[in-house]
């Protein structure tokens, strides 16, 4: 990836981080100062269906001198396929408040929906169990498979999506079908630019043209996932598109792994080349 704007690279961000407000482990303070000890200039909070714990992590980073972007992690489906979209530099936090309180409603109903398969499979696990696990978050598979830790049904993490929750697996169950048209709609009405997260195989020039006709904004190039010949050839078929390229760690607050925060090495000027499309938009 050769972006000659980015030479010599000396500050970095992570625009794809996760707080205890979805699926993640760590609260928003403190991923704010993982950021910070990782020597960050910049992190997006892009919670499953949630910004709540925006406003904390932007208290924190005024203090640890790290800029927090808005964002928030969507799940939708185009051809076929469920694609998930970021929506980064959201203006508009009233009105996307409204739609994911209604989207968090249907994780609930989802996440009762595994429950009861998970009974009919002799694991007396109760929703209860896997809110507490949630406690204010939007409740997400991840809890589920907690909820099964806890009751000691599973081993650990692997082995709950390897024989229960993954896709394909008997306690799996589909999320609601919202369009990627939509979601997109969505995000632009809240000032946000929509990013294709983790894309990965899927981002064959032909669909991110696709993609780019009914309004995606971006899409993320470097993610724990993509291997350094695809995220090269991600790219440059961005530049090509005029597709702004994204990045981050996909950080859920796991000391070990790949998805480390910082990990990806995302260089600032990829933000600033969003910053600069975001205030063109506005106007």
């Amino acid at each position: 990836m050769t972006d000659p704007g980015a030479a010599p690279i000396a500050r970095f961000v992570d625009l794809q981080t996760h707080t205890t407000a979805s699926d993640g482990v760590l609260p928003p303070t403190a991923v704010v100062e993982a950021a910070a000890r990782a020597k960050l200039s910049a992190i997006a909070i892009t919670d499953h269906d949630s910004i709540s714990g925006v406003s904390e992590a932007e208290r924190a980073g005024e203090r640890l001198g790290v800029r927090i972007v808005t964002g928030v992690e969507l799940s939708a489906h185009f051809e076929g396929d469920e694609f998930h979209l970021l929506g980064l530099h959201i203006a508009d936090r009233v009105r996307i408040e409204r739609d994911l309180e209604t989207f968090r409603e249907e994780r609930v109903e989802r996440a009762r929906r595994m429950v009861a398969v998970l009974n009919a499979n002799g694991m007396p696990v109760t929703l209860d169990a896997v809110l507490e696990q949630a406690g204010p978050g939007a409740v997400g598979r991840p809890h589920v498979a907690r909820a099964l830790m806890a009751g000691g049904w599973v081993r650990d993490f692997r082995d709950a999506f390897d024989r229960w929750l993954g896709w394909g697996k008997p306690a799996y169950v589909e999320k609601g079908e919202l369009t990627v048209a939509q979601a997109i709609e969505l995000l632009h009405a809240c000032g946000a630019l929509a990013v294709w997260a983790h894309p990965g195989d899927l981002a064959t020039e032909t669909r991110l043209g696709k993609l780019k006709a009914i309004g995606l904004d971006a899409v993320e190039v470097l993610h724990p996932s993509h291997p350094q010949a695809l995220a090269e050839r991600i790219y440059e078929r961005a530049e090509k598109l005029d597709l702004l390229p994204s990045g981050g760690s996909d950080w859920h607050g796991a000391a070990e792994g790949p998805r480390q925060l910082g990990g990806q090495l995302v260089p600032y000027v990829w933000l600033a080349r969003q910053d600069t499309a975001i205030a063109e938009r506005r106007g």
